[in-house]
């Protein structure tokens, strides 16, 4: 859902990114009347000479999507609610009992002192120990004014149902672009988090030239370029007193081959033709 931080706009590039690949079926539409603040959050409407038209109030909708081996998800999107929040999450809460959901994520990002250079890390919270082990790079204790997304994970979570949330953390001095790589790093949460397969090789293309045009922008300037350095410097020297392990790299610190990657990718695939019915390439 859109509303709260969204530091790079990868909460916006997530949205039209799953809309735009993943087939979207609307199953339901929240009144927006009941949950929209419109004085607030004015729609937009083209006057056009001398009439209006495109009046577009905004939406928030749950979907039937389907990743690129044709497993189901559901894509809650759309605004943050400014009213009725106990009422919306109950029937989110309802409708993951109806639908048996096996697990919610949901992501936000926000700005922080990192340096683009380096991966975008990241705050997972939630019931997943291994993922939060594997992959929340910062950890704090504070308190922070709460979003719909916070109270549902909350929600969620006192139920006993499994819920992650992902925290990005975006270079400061980029959050107010569109960053491809918050994209990026948001799909590769959700598909460590789910199972899900969604293609990655346009975005990660994407956020290569993206990093190439800063990379240029930033040498023409020397007190940028100082800046960038000061933070890898902070970044590198925060990075060595976490016990954070990279999803590629193996118990004993060695990173897997090619062909190891292609042979647990071959595991994966069996085991999901194997799990969803469907006969392997190949079969009849």
């Amino acid at each position: 859902m859109q509303g709260l931080s969204d530091a790079g706009g990868a909460v916006e590039q997530l949205e039209e990114y799953f809309w735009g690949r993943t087939r979207p079926e609307e199953i339901l539409r929240f009144n927006a009347d009941l949950l929209l603040d419109y004085r607030a959050r004015r729609p937009v409407i083209t006057f056009d000479e001398d009439h209006l038209t495109d009046y577009a109030p905004e939406e928030l909708t749950l979907c039937l999507s389907h990743d690129e081996l044709g497993a189901p998800f559901l894509l809650l999107s759309g605004y943050e609610p400014d009213f009725r929040w106990d009422q919306f999450i109950d029937a989110v809460l309802l409708l993951v009992h109806e639908f048996e959901v096996s697990v919610t994520v949901w992501t936000h990002a926000i700005p922080m002192p990192v340096p683009h250079t380096r991966p975008v890390s990241m705050t997972v919270s939630g019931s997943r120990d291994d993922l939060i082990e594997a992959r929340s790079v910062w950890k704090p204790t504070t308190k922070l004014s709460a979003s719909a997304g916070h109270v549902l994970e909350y929600r969620l979570h006192s139920l006993g149902e499994e819920v992650v949330g992902l925290a990005l953390l975006i270079p400061h001095y980029l959050a107010n672009t569109e960053y491809p790589e918050a994209l990026h790093a948001s799909l590769d949460g959700i598909m460590a988090a789910t199972g899900l397969i969604l293609p990655t090789d346009e975005v990660r293309e994407q956020a290569r030239r993206f990093h190439s045009q800063v990379d240029t922008q930033i040498a023409e300037n020397e007190e940028s370029l100082e800046m960038v350095r000061t933070l890898e410097r902070r970044y590198d020297a925060y990075m060595e007193d976490q016990n954070v392990r990279s999803p590629l790299i193996g118990e004993d610190g060695t990173i897997p081959t090619a062909d190891q990657l292609a042979s647990e990718l071959e595991r994966f695939l069996a085991e999901r033709h194997s799990e969803s019915g469907d006969p392997e390439p190949g079969e009849s």
